[in-house]
């Protein structure tokens, strides 16, 4: 007969908006230990598996602290609790919590007021009183506490689906095996339940296995990230789309980040984070969050799992308008299931861009070529053992679709868009410059054959100054880099070669280029000043520097805004990344460009 062995959830704190899937291990009739679910609908010899949700509610509900949701809240914010729709940052679990939230939380107060400016003119100085109050809080005048919030809360499910189990309440929220809380599951603990049931008659068998979670907690939101204009745009004056995004006209949007893959997540290399924000289910839902909430025209992702992206970014992102194109690291050196090998992914929204052609870049065959055309037949196997890294690039080339790059003199407005993630082991400084020469070179031959603007975006594995970014930004490196003292192979000689034509600038040296501007100064200061780029995309216990890029030829493309960047302000100062707020080891990069008028070239 069907027996249950023991439950268990991968993660220990239920987060709104992440689905919960529990392990069972159960015993089949044949005495095999299995994982394979037995739904009602497919009965193994006359049994299947019962499962039931309960939301485990008392007389008391607790409510979470914003700052730290695994930590109830004692205080509470009175400016944000008479706001709606910022009640749920208002709460806190100790006056430390508070004040040294204040800076990231002072923003909140700012951006509500700002909100609030039409209003009349009583509502005002009730919002200016308030804010008074809330400013002075920061000061050792703490806000109220919750006392008058833990009363019993307004029941949501009909009492007659609602168990009384003691002194507390047992309400049925789901009957699936997996479940997702919601937002009024905040502070509540939930009970899973599994039971072998009779398939003919319905009747339970035995006793359920149960398990008790910790008490939901809230999906932790980052403050936003502005959109900066730099050559003079205007960004508040452009065009609502019908998505509600800003932009002005004729412009696109393009967005580069690494989303940190499931496989590289490790407990082991992230031990600061949080395991329930450390965990896929989570991140994923997070990553997913903040990618559709940019909007961008193209996105560029890099570490794409291959069955995250064909089972949750690629069906998910189509329900937003757009369409997908991926290509999977080579798995000659990767062990393991490929399916869990990553690769890049771009995005593009149809009603934006039409898809006109995809190359794929293996640096693999490129190594074989490589070693067949210069490296002496002994030493082939040990070169090959250097070259042979499974990096690859995405290449697509787009057709705008929209403003005033519909063709009107027979030419069709084309764009051409490389995605790609360099090798990442920094003694390889050898095979990281001759990759990116190599991807180089390609977009070259594409230049060549078309009048088109390009970008080239990713996680490059360099820092400013380095041989590769030397490369991609002057189109050559100094003879006396030292990074080309690391050539055992010879691949690098003569260094003469190690040019390219395309004018490729930074797009986030624009911070740094552009004429001053209202506000330009503090996004300055995150930039270095020496390189022209910014201080850090990549931010862990380990390491803090640049890795990612958007670059773009700046015969055919002009910068118009860029996403801002974060710095301590938007990384509290004991966190690195990945965070509960970021799900990733890198920031999202995001530019906005404009096709510059065709000139005869």
């Amino acid at each position: 007969m069907l027996s249950v062995i023991r439950v268990h959830l991968p993660s220990e704190i239920p987060i709104v908006g992440c689905e919960l899937t529990p392990y069972v291990l159960v015993r089949r009739p044949d005495k095999s230990a299995a994982t394979e679910d037995v739904p009602e609908s497919s009965p193994l010899e006359g049994y299947f598996l019962r499962y039931r949700w309960f939301r485990v509610q008392s007389d008391k509900k607790v409510t979470i602290c914003s700052v730290h949701p695994t930590e109830q809240a004692t205080l509470q914010c009175v400016f944000c609790s008479k706001r709606p729709a910022l009640v749920s940052k208002s709460y806190h679990c100790s006056p430390k919590c508070f004040t040294d939230a204040w800076q990231h939380h002072k923003t909140l107060h700012e951006r509500a007021a700002a909100e609030n400016g039409n209003n009349e003119e009583d509502n005002n100085n009730n919002n200016n009183n308030d804010l008074s109050r809330a400013n002075s809080a920061a000061s050792g005048v703490l806000a109220s506490t919750l006392s008058s919030l833990n009363g019993p809360p307004t029941p949501f499910y009909p009492s007659s689906i609602a168990q009384k189990n003691g002194g507390e309440t047992l309400v049925e929220v789901g009957g699936c095996k997996t479940y997702t809380p919601t937002a009024d599951d905040i502070g509540y603990v939930l009970k899973f339940e599994c039971v072998v049931a009779v398939a003919e008659s319905k009747q339970s068998v035995g006793h359920p296995s149960t398990i008790m979670t910790s008490r939901v907690i809230p999906a932790p939101s980052p403050r936003p990230r502005r959109l900066i204009p730099v050559n003079g745009a205007d960004v508040v004056g452009g065009h609502l789309d019908q998505d509600g995004r800003i932009q002005s006209a004729g412009s696109f949007t393009v967005l580069s980040y690494n989303i940190l893959s499931d496989t590289s997540a490790s407990s082991e290399l992230y031990s600061y984070c949080p395991t329930w924000a450390l965990s896929w289910p989570y991140r994923r839902q997070n990553l997913l969050r903040e990618i559709v909430a940019y909007r961008a025209d193209v996105v560029c992702l890099q570490e794409v799992q291959s069955d995250h992206f064909h089972e949750i970014f690629a069906p998910e992102l189509d329900k937003h308008g757009y369409q997908a194109l991926y290509k999977r690291k080579t798995n000659e050196v990767l062990s393991g299931s490929t399916s869990a090998i990553d690769g890049c992914a771009t995005f593009f929204r149809r009603d934006r861009f039409a898809h006109v052609k995809k190359y794929d870049v293996e640096f693999n065959k490129a190594a074989q070529s490589l070693t067949e055309a210069i490296i002496p037949p002994a030493q082939k196997r040990s070169a090959l053992n250097r070259l042979v890294k499974d990096n690859i690039a995405l290449i697509v080339v787009l057709e705008a679709k929209f403003g005033n790059h519909q063709p009107t003199d027979g030419k069709r407005q084309l764009i051409c868009v490389a995605n790609t993630h360099v090798n990442v082991q920094q003694e390889l400084k050898d095979v990281k410059l001759w990759q990116v020469h190599t991807l180089l070179k390609g977009l070259e031959k594409i230049a060549a054959s078309a009048d088109i603007p390009m970008l080239v975006c990713g996680d490059f594995n360099t820092l400013p100054g380095s041989a590769p970014h030397s490369l991609l930004v002057y189109g050559k490196v100094d003879p006396q880099h030292p990074d080309l003292l690391v050539d055992p192979l010879g691949i690098l000689r003569p260094q003469t070669k190690l040019t390219h034509q395309l004018p490729l600038v930074s797009a986030y040296s624009s911070f740094v280029r552009s004429v001053m501007g209202i506000g330009l100064e503090q996004h300055r200061r995150k930039m270095d000043l020496n390189t022209n780029e910014p201080l850090f995309t990549n931010c862990t216990r380990d390491f803090i520097g640049t890795h990612d890029y958007i670059f773009y030829t700046a015969d055919t493309l002009m910068v118009e805004s860029l996403l801002e960047l974060l710095d301590e302000d938007g990384l509290r100062k004991d966190t690195a990344l990945p965070s509960p707020e970021w799900s990733s080891s890198h920031i999202a990069l995001l530019a906005e460009f404009r096709c510059m008028p065709r000139t005869r070239r």
